[in-house]
Parts: structure tokens; C-alpha cells; sequence
């Protein structure tokens, strides 16, 4: 069975705030996470992890989701610091 060329959407969250030195990357079938601090690169997976969690419960997916609903998905599931 041939099955047509599907793109898949992916999140990339970039961390700025590392001062150690430590490189940092966290992937995932659908997310990847480089650098920041440890506290940052923390809070962007468990954000990110939280938001497909609810996007599979609505049952909608990066592809499927509006821009904005997206937005306030992800806004939603951040860790409040």
C-alpha cells in the first residue's frame, strides 16, 4: 500500500538564558527543545508535553489546531514560575 508523503507539524523551543555552559536538548516524536538554563529548558518540556497532552484530549493536532487556539493552548499549560 502506498501512502502519500505527510507532513507533521513539530514544536521547537529554543531556550537563551544559559550562563553554565550545559547544552541542553530534550526531543520527542513532536517537539525538540534546545538550550536555556536548566530551570527554563525544564519548564519549556513539561509546557510542551502538558500542550499535546491537551491537544490529543481535544483531539485536534498541530495540522488541525488554529494558530491562536494553539497560543492559548500553550499559554494555558505554562508552569506558572
Amino acid at each position: 500500500m502506498h501512502r502519500p508523503n505527510q507532513t507533521s507539524g513539530h514544536l521547537l523551543g529554543v531556550g537563551l538564558d544559559n550562563t553554565d555552559g550545559h547544552k541542553r536538548i530534550t526531543q520527542a516524536e513532536r517537539f525538540a527543545i534546545v538550550g536555556g538554563s536548566s530551570q527554563t529548558h525544564e519548564l519549556m518540556a513539561e509546557t510542551v508535553i502538558k500542550t499535546f497532552e491537551t491537544l490529543d484530549r481535544l483531539g485536534k493536532s498541530l495540522e488541525t489546531v488554529e494558530q491562536q487556539e494553539l497560543a492559548e493552548i500553550i499559554h494555558k499549560n505554562t508552569p506558572n514560575q
